[in-house]
């Protein structure tokens, strides 16, 4: 990974681990989506859209799922360190997603980590004028200190950890190995 912040840095959940996470959550997302007949697996940019791909090859492949319609949205308010980059959350059109029609889908919208909810909402909001049937939301870590009451139907993992610390989701291809690290930042950052 390039240029990682400094700071104490711990894994929390291995490879091996991760892929006990994952199961777990494509065992609840085949609860939630069956008997949908049309669904829609939604990955935010950046992590979140692996995070789909590998949500939807457990659907096909262990829970007898026709392929559903895959689609990525842009997103963009924190950076990986939590600096704020965006006072709103700011959303990238896809030609993908303008073009198809969602009317009736079941939509099931995947994120890495839930951290205030902000981006969340408006991810949400922006899905809801399309007219689903159903909005779903999946998210790999929920650190429990959203600020607006929107949650997860799926969580793979729950972290309550000091609001100042950072979750470091690493996934591949992004990052070497599917892993999930805390970071507690050095001093200097705060100084």
């Amino acid at each position: 990974m390039e240029d990682l912040p400094r700071g104490n840095r711990a894994c929390l959940y291995n490879a091996a681990q991760m892929d006990a996470v994952m199961a777990r959550m494509a065992q609840q997302a085949a609860a939630l989506l069956y008997g949908s007949p049309r669904v829609a697996i939604i990955g935010i940019l950046r992590r979140g859209a692996p995070l789909a791909d590998k949500l939807t090859d457990l659907l096909v492949s262990r829970h007898g799922f026709s392929k559903p319609l895959r689609l990525d949205l842009s997103v963009k308010r924190y950076a990986d360190d939590l600096t704020l980059l965006y006072p709103k959350t700011q959303l990238q059109d896809n030609q993908q997603v303008v073009a198809v029609d969602l009317t009736g889908y079941t939509l099931l919208i995947v994120d890495d980590v839930l951290y205030t909810g902000h981006s969340l909402l408006r991810v949400v909001e922006y899905f809801n004028q399309k007219n689903p049937a159903q909005i779903r939301v999946a998210c790999l870590v929920d650190r429990k200190i959203n600020t607006i009451p929107i949650k997860a139907d799926i969580v793979g993992v729950e972290l309550q950890i000091a609001p100042e610390d950072v979750v470091e989701c690493h996934i591949p291809p992004y990052e070497p190995t599917f892993e999930i690290d805390l970071l507690q930042l050095s001093l200097e950052r705060h100084s």
